[in-house]
């Protein structure tokens, strides 16, 4: 895993260029939705470009980690199937029901029978190499749906020179990102992290608490400011040691989201004093986004070292689909 975490800035390159080189067959068209179904490492690019259309897109833009897609799905729906297998079972239900249902599909996926169905239909289905764990693979599967969304007019072509000053910071800052990372690490070894943010970071959230399940074996939990002001700040009621809190932060969060994390930090520390920021770095989504991955991905990893765990291994996942298998 640790090689696979430093070939990510080389691997947004050449998911750029695949992109790039991709001709589609599809013809351009208006939609009254566009939604991304995938799940695990395959799903989580979705969520995270849903916080990047948030303000760019005028029609919904969803993200489905199901067996069924919503009753909305239909003729004017642009369905992204996005499956890294290509054979992920909830993916491939989910994309048959859109198939019937008459949306415009749009694949991405390394083969397997997402492909097979793909080709089968004349369905566009973009090509990322395979044979890696899913979730290293955020990079061409991410890239990849941006450049779908573009092909339809959804979004300009911009994010292709922010993707590329991310690979460019990523590789300057390598030695800071390893310092930073091998720091939090020792603050989370042998505690329950709490992740918060910005809502328009709750991907790139939910990516970093993904990563400490599956790559350092640890259970966390994830909130966004200003929803756990609602809720989840009245549960911080009793002192834990064995709590570390993480606030992934940009400067350009809205200032009174801003203004509630520090009173939140007050608040928290009295119950815990293991309280940590992660401030990102760049001028754009994509710079900040891709940091803040990469950096906390090298979290995980060390996390697992410290602990003496297989950061590969995902055994459980597999007898539950060898089990699922069996039904």
């Amino acid at each position: 895993m640790k090689q696979l975490v430093a070939a990510f800035p080389n691997q947004l390159r050449e998911a750029l260029s695949i992109g790039q080189s991709y001709t589609f067959t599809t013809a351009k068209r208006s939609f009254s939705q566009v939604m991304l179904t995938g799940l695990g490492g395959s799903g989580i690019g979705g969520s995270i470009i849903q916080n990047f259309v948030f303000d760019k897109l005028s029609i919904p833009f969803s993200v489905n980690k199901d067996y069924h897609l919503p009753a909305s799905v239909g003729k004017d729906t642009l369905l992204i199937v996005s499956s890294y297998s290509g054979n992920t079972e909830e993916t491939l239900m989910a994309m048959q029901q859109a198939l019937k249902a008459q949306a415009t599909v749009v694949c991405v996926t390394s083969g397997g029978k997402v492909a097979e169905i793909a080709k089968k239909k004349g369905l566009d289905c973009i090509i990322v190499p395979g044979g890696m764990p899913p979730r290293s693979c955020l990079g061409y599967s991410l890239v990849q749906s941006l450049f779908v969304l573009n092909h339809f007019g959804l979004i300009k072509n911009d994010f292709i020179k922010d993707i590329q000053a991310a690979i460019q910071l990523l590789e300057t800052q390598n030695k800071d990102l390893h310092k930073k990372a091998k720091a939090l690490t020792k603050k989370l070894i042998g505690k329950t992290p709490i992740i918060y943010s910005a809502p328009s970071f709750e991907g790139v959230a939910i990516r970093f608490r993904q990563q400490i399940n599956e790559n350092s074996k640890m259970l966390c939990w994830h909130h966004v400011v200003p929803e756990m002001n609602h809720n989840e700040l009245v549960g911080w009621k009793e002192k834990d040691a064995t709590r570390a809190v993480v606030i992934i932060r940009n400067k350009e969060d809205y200032a009174r989201t801003q203004a509630r994390i520090e009173l939140n930090k007050t608040i928290i520390k009295k119950y815990t004093s293991n309280i940590n920021e992660l401030w990102s770095e760049g001028k754009s989504y994509w710079e900040r986004a891709f940091y803040i991955i990469h950096l906390t991905d090298w979290v995980s990893v060390y996390l697992a070292a410290a602990r003496g765990v297989d950061d590969m291994e995902v055994k459980v996942i597999d007898f539950l689909k060898g089990e699922l298998g069996k039904v």
